[in-house]
């Protein structure tokens, strides 16, 4: 199943500190969950090991979410969460 990245979401990776390839990582692999407006959340964590914004964080957690298409999911936005 393809999965595609929004302009927003393509837009938004490197101030939220995911790479396209977690991205694409996450919706098939990454656990999913009903998001808000209908959407589908996908997430899933990932070793990290260096610093975000003046910290140190062991690990990183990308969350996408996307919507349903008919051949596959259109990731409109991403987010991170660091650990």
């Amino acid at each position: 199943m393809a999965t595609r990245l929004h302009p927003h979401a393509r837009q938004r990776l490197a101030e939220r500190g995911a790479t396209e390839a977690e991205v694409l990582a996450t919706v098939p692999q990454g656990g999913s969950f009903p998001a808000k407006l209908g959407r589908t959340g996908f997430r899933r964590n990932f070793p990290y090991g260096a610093r975000w914004r003046g910290k140190y964080y062991a690990n990183k957690q990308v969350i996408a979410c996307a919507v349903r298409e008919k051949r596959g999911w259109l990731v409109i936005t991403v987010i991170t969460k660091f650990f």
